[in-house]
């Protein structure tokens, strides 16, 4: 295994006269992949503004790369649709991503999600004038269903990376492609950080007052007995405390109030963490190297529940 940092990764690609660039980042129930894959986007595009730099995603959320002036490829989940197989779904997708590349004849593709889907598997089996990356973070739960070979061969690279403990690698020693170890990939840097005051004094929060930012992901408020319901009660009984609850553009609105809660529906929430003096965050990749990076003190509830993700062991 190798060692690259985010920059080495930019230059990896410009440096080797690639003119365009196509990202393919999944939706789960969070942002991770699609925030690994445009954070890497950003910084190509400072390296060399003349890469052309598109996204072909499922995630719904395009008006995040139109802000940014990237041209995107959308298509539907397909647990969206009740009435389409795997096999249909995986058709359309090999089709349009097939299209995509005979288009824009890319001379890099990178993937990040969990499973890579048959479609896009057969979309870029045989193209070898095409370099094939996967972005795959570790740390999977222990009985988790493993990928198949077969899928990781269709890759040349894989960027792993780093994650709070270091076991979260070991399967990357069976594979064939090249990997490169790097730093957490989070969006934002210090330089993209608001100023204390500004979320404050958009939320009408005093400035001296004590404020806790919670993002635990998709919890029920009107169960008495979830993580939120719960965190939201004890916070209350604080009077010189300001609670603001991260709400995800993914999910239904949050019904939630109370004189001091605010709810904050932004991309990245953590451009604000500057207005925080502490967090109560999920164990999800993101969020946890996001408030690491930026020094802000925070308890963490891992989520027992995901698919491949061992929150618990990362926490």
């Amino acid at each position: 295994m190798e060692d690259a940092s985010g920059e080495e990764i930019g230059r990896l690609t410009v440096g080797n006269n690639l003119r365009t660039i196509v990202f393919f980042p999944t939706n789960g129930v969070g942002f991770g992949h699609f925030t690994r894959l445009f954070a890497i986007a950003r910084r190509i595009r400072v390296l060399d503004p003349d890469v052309e730099v598109l996204f072909f995603t499922t995630m719904p959320t395009l008006h995040l790369l139109e802000s940014q002036g990237i041209p995107c490829y959308h298509i539907p989940g397909r647990k969206v649709f009740s009435d389409v197989s795997s096999s249909e779904w995986n058709m359309v997708c090999e089709e349009h991503l097939s299209m995509a590349f005979t288009i824009h004849n890319p001379s890099l593709f990178v993937f990040d999600g969990t499973f890579p889907y048959r479609g896009m598997l057969n979309a870029i089996r045989g193209r070898d004038e095409i370099g094939k990356i996967w972005v795959r973070r570790g740390t999977f739960r222990k009985g988790a269903t493993r990928i198949p070979s077969d899928s990781i061969d269709h890759f040349d690279v894989i960027i792993a990376p780093r994650d709070s403990l270091e076991e979260a690698k070991d399967d990357t020693k069976e594979f064939k492609a090249q990997v490169f170890d790097c730093e957490p990939i989070i969006y934002a840097s210090e330089d993209d950080l608001n100023p204390r005051q500004h979320l404050r004094s958009r939320l009408g929060i005093p400035l001296d007052a004590l404020v806790c930012y919670v993002q635990l992901g998709a919890g029920n408020i009107n169960d008495i007995d979830s993580d939120i319901s719960i965190t939201l009660s004890e916070l209350a009984k604080y009077e010189d405390v300001y609670t603001v609850v991260g709400e995800s553009m993914l999910g239904k609105s949050l019904e939630i109030g109370g004189p001091r809660v605010r709810i904050l529906k932004d991309y990245p929430n953590s451009v604000h963490f500057r207005s925080f003096d502490f967090a109560i965050i999920a164990g999800g990749y993101n969020s946890y190297h996001e408030v690491i990076r930026f020094g802000l003190p925070s308890i963490s509830y891992p989520n027992l529940n995901t698919g491949m993700d061992d929150q618990l062991a990362r926490v």
